[in-house]
C-alpha cells in the first residue's frame, strides 16, 4: 500500500493503521519522517513509477494545504495538488493498481459553506455544488475531476473522500480563537465540521477495500451530525438552544469549564452516504466528546494523541507553525 504525504497528520495516520493491520505500507514524503520510506515529490514522475510498482493500493493523502495559501505560491499549489494528482493517476493506472483514494477537503465547497443573509443554516451533502473561494480548494476540485477521468479513461477505481476538519493546531481565525478557548471550539465543531483523524484513517481503508466496487465515488467524511434539516433555521438564529434541546447536558459542562456554544452555526456536514456506501461507522461525535469531558478524559482517540501537532511550516508561520 503506498501512501503519499506521510510526514504528515493523515498520512502517518494511515501508515501506522496499515502496519498495525498487518499490510506493507510504503510512506512517500518530501519531509523525512519515522514514517516516510522515501523523501520525493509526487510530481516526480520517475520516483513515482518506482513507488506504485507492485502496489495494490495508493492512498493519496499529500497536497498543499489552506494554511499554505498565504506562504505559497499558486503555482506551487497546482504543482503539487493537481500534477502531482495527475502523475499518481496516470502511473497508477499504468501499474495495475487495483484502487486509489484521494484525500480532498469540505474546503472546495467553498462559498457555497456561506448562506445568504436570512436564510437556514446550509445542509452540506455530496449534491452540493463546489465554489472554491481560494486557490486550495481550486487545485482540490480539479484534482477531483482528474480522479473522475482517471476512471472514465483507464478503469482505475477512485474514490474521493472529502474529509472535514481534524488538524489539531488552533483556529486559524483570529475572532475565533480570542473569543474561546481552544478546546471549547474543537468539542463543539463535532456537531457539524470535525472528526477524529482515527475515523478518517478507518475511512480511507473501507475506500480502499471497496474502490473497486464503487468504480467512482466521492464521499463527506465528518462526524456524524445529531442535527436534522429541520433544525437549519434555528442554528442560524439561537445555535446553543438547538444543542440545549439535543444535549441538555452539555450547558453544565460548558459552564463548569468557562465555556459557551457557538452563536450561530452556519453550515452542517452530512456523512450519510459515506456510512452507506462504505460502512462507515465514525466513533467520534460530540457526544462521546461530551461524555469524555464530563469523565475528564482526553476526548480525542489514541491515534490522535500518538500523532499530535506537527505544523505545516518549517519555521514559524502564525497559527500553523511547526
Amino acid at each position: 500500500m503506498l501512501v503519499t504525504g506521510s510526514a504528515g497528520h493523515l498520512g502517518e495516520a494511515l501508515v501506522r493503521v496499515l502496519r498495525d493491520r498487518g499490510h506493507d505500507a510504503v510512506g512517500i514524503d518530501i519531509r523525512e519522517s519515522p514514517y516516510t520510506t522515501v523523501a520525493g515529490s509526487v510530481s516526480d514522475r520517475d520516483l513515482v513509477r518506482e513507488c506504485v510498482a507492485g502496489a495494490d493500493a495508493v492512498l493519496h493523502a499529500a497536497t498543499l494545504h489552506k494554511p499554505h495559501v498565504g506562504t505559497h505560491g499558486k503555482q506551487a499549489f497546482v504543482d503539487t495538488n493537481v500534477t502531482g494528482t495527475l502523475t499518481l493517476l496516470e502511473e497508477s493506472a499504468a501499474a495495475g493498481v487495483g484502487s486509489f483514494v484521494f484525500t480532498s477537503t469540505t474546503s472546495a465547497f467553498g462559498r457555497a459553506l456561506i448562506p445568504a443573509p436570512g436564510e437556514p443554516a446550509a445542509w452540506i451533502t455530496e449534491d452540493v455544488t463546489p465554489r472554491p473561494k481560494n486557490i486550495y480548494g481550486v487545485t482540490k476540485t480539479a484534482a477531483e475531476d482528474l480522479c473522475e477521468l482517471a476512471h472514465a479513461e483507464h478503469g482505475l477505481p477512485v474514490v474521493v473522500l472529502r474529509t472535514s476538519r481534524f488538524f489539531p493546531e488552533p483556529d486559524d481565525n483570529d475572532e475565533v480563537r480570542a473569543a474561546y478557548p481552544d478546546e471549547c471550539v474543537k468539542a463543539s465543531e463535532f456537531l457539524y465540521r470535525r472528526v477524529d483523524v482515527a475515523d478518517v484513517a478507518d475511512a480511507h481503508l473501507l475506500a480502499m477495500e471497496r474502490a473497486e466496487r464503487i468504480g467512482f465515488g466521492k464521499y463527506i467524511v465528518s462526524a456524524t451530525t445529531p442535527f436534522t434539516p429541520g433544525d437549519l433555521a434555528a442554528l442560524r438564529d439561537d445555535a446553543p438552544a438547538v444543542v440545549r434541546r439535543l444535549f441538555p447536558d452539555y450547558e453544565a459542562e460548558y459552564a463548569s469549564r468557562g465555556w459557551r456554544m457557538f452563536p450561530s452555526i452556519g453550515r452542517v456536514y452530512v456523512n450519510a452516504r459515506a456510512r452507506a456506501d462504505l460502512g462507515w461507522s465514525p466513533r467520534h461525535d460530540f457526544r462521546t466528546v461530551l461524555d469524555a469531558l464530563k469523565a475528564g478524559e482526553d476526548p480525542r482517540s489514541p491515534l490522535a494523541r500518538a500523532i499530535g501537532a506537527k505544523g505545516y511550516h518549517d519555521k514559524p508561520t502564525g497559527v500553523y507553525t511547526s
